[in-house]
């Protein structure tokens, strides 16, 4: 079988240690370069792997023997090298956020469609085992109808402050777009596309950050569903992505960081063993699952996968904008006070 040749753009700390390590790890495709604007960075992983290295990415898009690009750079810059990249006929896979902006969305989906390429979007929930028991336990029945979803990202960016591009003033990027926007793929997965959302903002914890470090958002969902989603990246406690879905029938508390996920239900199978005092939904079942934070093997065999059978990737370039639309909407109701439906026009 034909292997993918491919190349890392953008190599500081999870370009380096996730997307180049899973490229080497399939056996479905090979890594013939990497690509970052530090030079000791770009020399140090290009001699680990025995392939090129290149600073500018312009000149390594010009190669003939690449297939495709992974994109692992800072959020500002995604559009600009993944419709480079799309130009010069190289499939993407692109880090969450798609982009910052629905303007930028559009415009990578828009270079996707006139250059035929594959475009896939790394929102990883989708593929952490925790989050997929979930949504097989939900789409089955086990918990009924949802009424109300909540979920968080919790981060502490202290240790971040500094000569940093998630501090950037000149190019903010705002931690529910760029951080949240985990959560909020994973609520639309579960419980479709908001249709407007509400929000609040404040900054006491980390100075340095140009936005709100913390906010706390209330969304309508389809069918009647409303949701909360709450972003820290100043808090302090460990990260996680903690999320609860409460069913007519159950309730799920799932996290991506713990060995197990909890289900509440209002009738368990063999209930007359328990004595009749205990309250079905009092029981919480504790099932155990593989604790992964970023399932980033699985989603490199997705994105290479797509590519040799032309089939569609599981988080494609409409997925990755409506989750970036719907953060949108969060930032603009923390900016005006009032209510902000997403932007969901590049759907149409």
């Amino acid at each position: 079988m034909k292997k993918i040749r491919m190349a890392v753009i953008g190599l500081k700390t999870f370009g380096k240690n996730a997307h180049v390590k899973a490229i080497v790890a399939n056996e479905n495709a090979e890594l013939v370069a990497v690509c970052d604007i530090v030079e000791e960075i770009a020399k140090k992983v290009a001699d680990e792997y025995g392939v090129d290295y290149y600073l500018d990415y312009k000149e390594l898009l010009k190669r003939e023997d690449l297939d495709a690009i992974t994109i692992a750079t800072p959020d500002q810059v995604h559009r600009e090298i993944a419709v480079a990249a799309m130009e010069a006929g190289k499939d993407v896979l692109c880090e969450k956020p798609l982009a910052l902006s629905v303007a930028d969305c559009k415009a990578i989906i828009e270079a996707s469609k006139t250059y035929g390429r594959k475009l896939m979007v790394g929102q990883i929930c989708r593929l952490a085992p925790s989050f997929i028991l979930a949504k097989e336990l939900i789409d089955r029945g086990e918990i009924g109808e949802i009424f109300f979803i909540e979920s968080e990202y919790a981060h502490d960016y202290a240790k971040k402050v500094g000569p940093n591009w998630r501090f950037d003033p000149t190019s903010p990027r705002h931690p529910v777009t760029g951080g949240a926007c985990h959560a909020m793929d994973l609520m639309r997965w579960i419980a479709g596309d908001p249709i407007e959302a509400f929000a609040y903002g404040n900054k006491k914890m980390l100075a340095a950050c140009p936005t709100d470090d913390c906010v706390i958002a209330v969304m309508k969902f389809p069918n009647d569903v409303i949701g909360k989603m709450f972003t820290s990246i100043g808090c302090k406690r460990r990260y996680t992505m903690r999320t609860c879905i409460y069913g007519s029938k159950g309730t799920i508390i799932v996290d991506n960081t713990s060995a197990d996920l909890s289900l509440f239900k209002s009738e368990v199978a063999g209930s007359e063993m328990f004595a009749p005092s205990i309250e079905h939904q009092a029981l919480e079942i504790k099932i155990p699952v593989r604790a992964v934070k970023h399932n980033i093997h699985d989603e490199m065999r997705d994105f290479i996968n797509c590519i040799l059978n032309d089939t569609d990737p599981l988080t494609d370039g409409i997925e990755g904008a409506k989750t970036v639309a719907a953060c949108c909407a969060i930032v603009e109701s923390t900016e005006t006070g009032e209510k902000a439906k997403p932007d969901y026009s590049f759907a149409d």
